[in-house]
């Protein structure tokens, strides 16, 4: 563990400073902290001062501190100690996505992020879950990578053989432009699924097909905020949308998260007047738990009463082992203020790239028209299978076999971290894909994450997902797309791991 230091904080100047006149204040002060920190001057650990100190050496008022601290803490390079104070993070932005080696040794003329804009920085330096594919390498297995579902049990043939009659009889009418909201026999199958499924009464014509949740959500932001709105986030919540609230522009509000989910009314102290608010009600990423029935109306008034808006990311709720599922968000909503967004990804597979949104009609023009401005139509070749999919039953077959083989590997993963359980606490869950192990306090758990990613298996840091003070040391393990051959060595490194960290 990196022990904590006091420093004096580099800052140039106040107000009245050159540096301070070319920008806003806070903005030249987040500048100067981040550059000291990557330059070495504020080491990893360092205890930085007191906002009120800081305020008063620099002759700046504290609401310039606090939007200083709140932006270099909101793209990872800071991190607040509940009771503490707050410290230079120990594992930067930088160090977490390393350009591959060959484009290390690679000489460059460019400046890199200074010829970005403001908002083009913090979103290069946002933190994101690192999958092998960015990483430039990958696991030697799949344990235990997040956000899969079990890909080695996909009806391949199936799929092929849809893949193959699709193009028999509609090759030619495939391959043009279609309509920017989907394949309108896909937009009628979802309407009709997520009836079924969630509870969801909508027309075809509130459904939009995207290509993934990710670029769902930047639609959202971008129609919905302009820059400087502060809007509602998960803390701790999901990285894709704190990056997409980023690349809008907004101003983050991170709002706790308990066992029953957002707390609303702490949002509202924060920032009752915020645009918009992004939850996982079903099952919340990362931390897993349910937003309650009381939270889930009083979220639903809040957004009523400040004219906001709700995104609910329902990313895995198709995957319930205990119970029935719950009814979603956007189907108690009875003041029009939830937007639904649906994935692809974790029902079939990632790969495929293609996700959803359910608008409310007021909104539906707003998206078509920030699908026309980036890329027309998703692929409509697989948006055609994946209509023939569900038409004809596989899908809702298949999410059968899933919810039993999901809950066997969750059942097995937690027999073999029996073991570890003084090292790592696990806790079972009722539906989902990816299981939360607690740390012991002196643990590091991004330490534990890169140890274990050295010998090829993924686990992923809870910590990183924090924004405001409290932070919990804990591992993200998914269990559904690990095979049984590939958990039983992920515990045996991560039990490596655990002895190191």
């Amino acid at each position: 563990m990196t022990s904590a230091r006091n420093t004096e904080v580099p800052v140039d100047g106040g107000p009245g400073s050159a540096r301070a006149k070319a920008a806003p204040a806070y903005k030249a002060l987040y500048e100067q902290l981040r550059t000291s920190i990557l330059t070495g001057q504020l080491p990893a650990g360092t205890r930085l001062p007191p906002s009120r100190s800081l305020a008063a050496e620099t002759g700046m008022s504290r609401n310039t501190v606090l939007a200083a601290f709140e932006q270099l803490q909101a793209e990872g390079y800071i991190t607040g100690r509940q009771g503490s104070g707050t410290y230079v993070a120990s594992v930067l932005p930088e160090q977490v996505l390393p350009p591959p080696a060959t484009e290390q040794a690679r000489p460059s003329t460019s400046t890199g992020r200074a010829n970005l804009s403001a908002r083009g920085r913090r979103l290069a330096a946002a933190r994101r879950v690192p999958l092998p594919s960015v990483l430039g390498r990958r696991p030697h297995g799949t344990a235990f990578l997040i956000g899969l579902p079990a890909l080695d049990a996909f009806p391949f043939d199936t799929w092929a053989k849809l893949h193959r009659e699709r193009f028999r009889k509609s090759g030619p009418q495939l391959m043009r432009y279609d309509d920017p909201a989907g394949y309108r026999p896909l937009r009628e199958a979802v309407a009709g699924h997520i009836s079924t499924a969630r509870g969801i009464h909508c027309t075809p014509d509130q459904v939009i097909i995207t290509t993934g949740s990710q670029q769902a959500l930047e639609f959202c932001a971008r129609i919905l905020l302009d820059p400087g709105d502060p809007a509602w986030l998960e803390d701790p919540g999901y990285l894709g949308a704190r990056a997409a609230l980023i690349s809008a522009g907004a101003r983050i509000v991170p709002v706790p998260v308990d066992r029953h989910g957002l707390d609303v009314g702490a949002g509202i102290a924060l920032e009752p007047a915020a645009r918009l608010a992004t939850v996982t009600p079903s099952h919340q990423f990362p931390l897993g738990h349910t937003m309650s029935l009381e939270r889930r109306l009083a979220l639903i008034d809040w957004a009523g009463d400040a004219d906001a808006w709700v995104i609910e990311d329902d990313y895995d709720a198709e995957f319930r082992y205990h119970g029935k599922p719950h009814a979603a968000l956007m189907a108690i909503d009875t003041r029009q203020r939830v937007i639904y967004v649906g994935t692809f990804s974790k029902v079939l597979f990632p790969a495929l790239r293609l996700g959803y949104i359910i608008a409310p009609p007021d909104l539906v023009d707003g998206f078509l028209a920030a699908h026309l401005s980036t890329d027309m139509h998703a692929h409509l070749v697989d948006q055609a299978v994946v209509a023939d999919f569900i038409e004809q039953g596989h899908l809702t077959r298949h999410l059968r076999r899933m919810r039993v083989l999901h809950r066997e590997r969750q059942v097995e993963l937690l027999r073999c971290m029996e073991p570890l359980g003084e090292q790592i606490r696990l806790e079972p869950s009722d539906g989902g894909l990816h299981l939360v192990g607690r740390l012991p306090h002196d643990h590091d758990d991004r330490a534990v994450a890169q140890a274990a990613l050295r010998q090829g298996v993924h686990v992923w840091p809870l910590s990183i997902h924090y924004l405001g003070p409290e932070s919990r040391s804990a591992l993200l393990l998914g269990y559904a797309g690990t095979t049984p051959t590939d958990m039983s060595r992920g515990v045996e490194v991560l039990a490596e791991a655990l002895r190191a960290g």
